[in-house]
């Protein structure tokens, strides 16, 4: 597995190369952001790890950037900012996944090999049209319609929508959310799941009479048609 290694602190990214390369990942390493978006370029990458604050191109444009051109590379962002707005921008520019620093070794394997694993699963495809009520889902072309009305989603916004959309009239929590979708544990003291419920509720549901999204109060969400 080729890993690009986006960090313009040389320890940090010394450390990270040192950790991964025990692992037998192959890794490549660029200090500023302009460097990176060059070899994303260049490379086919099976994981991208990128900090947000970097010389000459910050990471939340580079992550944009390489969310146009390889939509299907996974991402991680490693950053010092932590606050939910900054995970919300972080997960809106295109990231599959977030950490904070300082963080464990253990922790960045744990969540580099869920993305690869998932990356797996979803290259080798399944049905690619998911529906429910005049909601509809196709994998293939990214494009989400209600009432044959396109509906314009996020990267994060669409995978959230997407394992909804796997798991009908079930109820789920925010934990499970938090494990499937953004394959961490979820922080009790951070409310990014319900932000990002609530921009799906804008999108899929304001401008229509029958509500899709639910709330189970104490429980989680459902998607179901009433």
């Amino acid at each position: 597995m080729n890993i690009l290694i986006i960090e313009d602190d040389q320890r940090v990214a010394e450390l990270i190369r040192r950790g991964l390369e025990e692992q037998d990942f192959a890794l490549t390493v660029a200090y500023d952001g302009l460097s990176g978006k060059k070899l994303a370029l260049q490379h086919d990458y099976d994981l991208i790890i990128t900090d947000i604050i970097l010389p000459k191109m910050d990471g939340l444009d580079l992550c944009k950037y390489i969310r146009q051109t390889k939509p299907d590379t996974p991402i991680i962002m490693l950053t010092a900012l932590g606050t939910t707005d900054d995970k919300v921008e972080g997960f809106d520019a295109g990231a599959d996944d977030y950490l904070v620093k300082p963080f464990e070794m253990r922790e960045l394997l744990v969540r580099i090999r869920a993305l690869l694993k998932r990356n797996n699963k979803t290259s080798k495809g399944t049905g690619f049209i998911l529906r429910i009520a005049d909601l509809e889902m196709n994998l293939h072309t990214k494009i989400v319609k209600r009432s044959g009305q396109e509906i314009n989603l996020t990267p994060k916004e669409f995978t959230l929508l997407e394992y909804m959309l796997q798991n009908p009239e079930r109820v789920l929590s925010r934990v499970e959310i938090a494990d499937k979708v953004w394959d961490t544990h979820f922080d009790t003291g951070t409310n990014f799941i319900d932000v990002y419920i609530n921009y799906l509720r804008k999108k899929i549901d304001r401008d229509f009479d029958k509500k899709l999204i639910h709330t189970k109060s104490g429980m989680g969400f459902i998607l179901k048609a009433e």
